[in-house]
């Protein structure tokens, strides 16, 4: 197998004897993301009527996911899930349990050239992660689990410490490299493109080079070799499986081009579709096979998008390619923040004790609000490990909603920050509290001529999800005291994660100013 062992060691204080861990005394956990899919990226219903009850749209008739429908079935899924609106920050968050604003890497990382953009915040993380910083899988393989990377990385650029996973707390990293998208899905192109064949090229791939298996397979393929291998070590696994689909190239998954055909979508939005039905099998093969090495009762699976959805339809700040939710990838919009999360033990068993420590209901959806940092306190506390008393944390555990209980002490704030103007939204803060969502835009956008300043820049946005969960009546001047209120409260967040900020033509900084 040519995947690839850690010989670094990150700092990270031993927190459980790891002589005394095994197996069967502590959960397997997977983290199973998947690349730019969004909350309506899939057969499963999340949006629910008044009663809490799933609604089908349009978009779940279109796509086919019957694992995801397995996984849900048998767990519960969070409606109000969210993850920033790109691929890196979300990413780190999930490492470090930090928020964006807080971490800095508030951008996608351009492997190659700093991409801040002509405002952007100068001081903005552009390495992304570093050997010093405290991640999940570093405190997981101090505690004595094997820590394992799949697919795409992108947690910093090319010559960095970032680019490789191994420096980051992995013990095993397959395919994982500082670029975000592969240059190819196709074995017969070698999962690269270019005059070269070496632009994006996936690592650790060799021996499916020139032959017909699309990536997520030869990527499900390792996973399980590396799985069985962990398995008869007796070692418990943290299991980070991060496909590099369902983002572009839209390449076509030629298993599944029958079943979309006739949908009367462009070609780009089938083989989209595509990508998703590959991914939705990789997950029923995983599961699969958890259950055939007698493992499945002690696996818990975390089921999540990256960012909103970037399915080829529609315009990215309208109800298209998320319908009927508002705006797509890289948007300040529900349709580019959203995004699907699914937890479940791989086989439900009542009288398993892991599973009696933490008992999911079937077929469940909570509608509290939760985001991606929280996935790092909620590992941990699965796995019964302490996260490190120097390391901040942003998020919280996700214990008690996970067993379909309301948890009145967890936040339902969420703050998106991004200082950039490189993306299909520009330099904008939002703050989601309650049912109640604020966005700030610092700037215009990307001005060709004239002095750019706060005081010609600065607008608002406000809408209550409510009464209008597809952000379609902007309350701003209408209720300018809850949008205050909302103003301040994304000022004194910023402020306390030491944002940083977009900048105008004189370099001054651009934090938020009250209405």
């Amino acid at each position: 197998m040519r995947f690839l062992f850690a010989a670094i060691c990150i700092a990270i204080p031993l927190l459980i004897d790891s002589a005394q861990v095994s197996a069967a005394d502590r959960p397997n956990v997977v983290v199973f993301l998947v690349d730019d899919m969004g909350m309506m990226d899939t057969s499963v219903p999340f949006i629910t009527d008044g009663q809490g009850n799933p609604v089908r749209q349009p978009l779940n008739e279109y796509y086919r996911t019957p694992s995801m429908q397995r996984l849900a079935e048998q767990g519960i899924r969070l409606n109000n899930f969210y993850a920033m609106s790109v691929c890196s920050p979300t990413r780190i968050s999930i490492m470090t349990g930090q928020n964006a604003a807080r971490h800095r890497a508030t951008n996608w990382i351009n492997p190659q050239v700093d991409n801040r953009g002509t405002y952007g915040a100068p001081e903005w993380n552009w390495a992304g992660l570093t050997g010093d910083d405290v991640t999940l899988p570093g405190v997981m393989r101090a505690a004595g689990y094997r820590t394992i990377h799949v697919g795409k990385g992108h947690f910093g650029p090319e010559e960095h410490v970032g680019a490789e996973p191994l420096n980051l707390g992995f013990d095993v990293n397959l395919a994982g490299a500082a670029f975000g998208a592969p240059g190819s899905y196709y074995g017969e192109k070698n999962y690269a493109r270019g005059p070269d064949g070496r632009h994006h090229a996936v690592p650790h791939l060799d021996q499916y080079h020139g032959t017909d298996t699309f990536l997520s397979e030869a990527l499900t393929i390792e996973a399980k070799k590396i799985i069985s291998d962990t398995v008869e070590s007796g070692e418990p696994f943290f299991l980070y499986f991060a496909h590099y689909a369902v983002h572009a190239p839209f390449e076509s998954d030629p298993r599944f081009a029958d079943h979309y055909i006739d949908s009367g979508k462009p070609k780009n939005a089938q083989a989209f579709a595509t990508l998703i039905e590959g991914m939705d099998k990789s997950l029923g093969d995983m599961m699969d096979h958890f259950a055939e090495l007698g493992i499945g009762e002690n696996t818990l699976i975390v089921f999540l998008g990256d960012n909103g959805s970037d399915a080829p339809l529609g315009h990215q700040h309208e109800v298209a390619c998320a319908a009927p939710l508002r705006g797509k990838k890289g948007a300040h919009y529900e349709g580019g923040m959203r995004v699907p999360f699914i937890a479940s033990w791989c086989t439900p068993d009542a009288d398993n004790p892991l599973q009696q420590s933490l008992p999911i209901p079937p077929d469940t959806i909570s509608p509290q609000i939760a985001n991606v940092t929280d996935l790092f306190p909620t590992v941990l506390q699965a796995a019964g490990i302490d996260p490190p008393a120097e390391h901040t944390v942003d998020g919280q555990p996700l214990q008690t909603i996970l067993t379909g209980k309301q948890d009145p002490n967890h936040s339902q704030q969420f703050l998106m920050h991004y200082p950039h103007g490189v993306h299909r939204s520009n330099y904008f803060t939002v703050l989601r509290d309650g049912d109640w969502k604020a966005i700030y835009h610092a700037l215009p956008g990307e001005p060709s001529k004239g002095k750019l300043s706060q005081s010609n820049g600065q607008h608002y946005q406000l809408f209550n999800l409510a009464s209008d969960p597809y952000e379609q009546n902007d309350l701003s001047k209408a209720k300018p005291n809850v949008l205050r209120r909302m103003i301040a409260q994304m000022q004194q967040q910023l402020e306390s994660h030491n944002a940083v900020y977009p900048i105008d033509d004189d370099g001054n900084p651009l934090p938020p100013q009250l209405p």
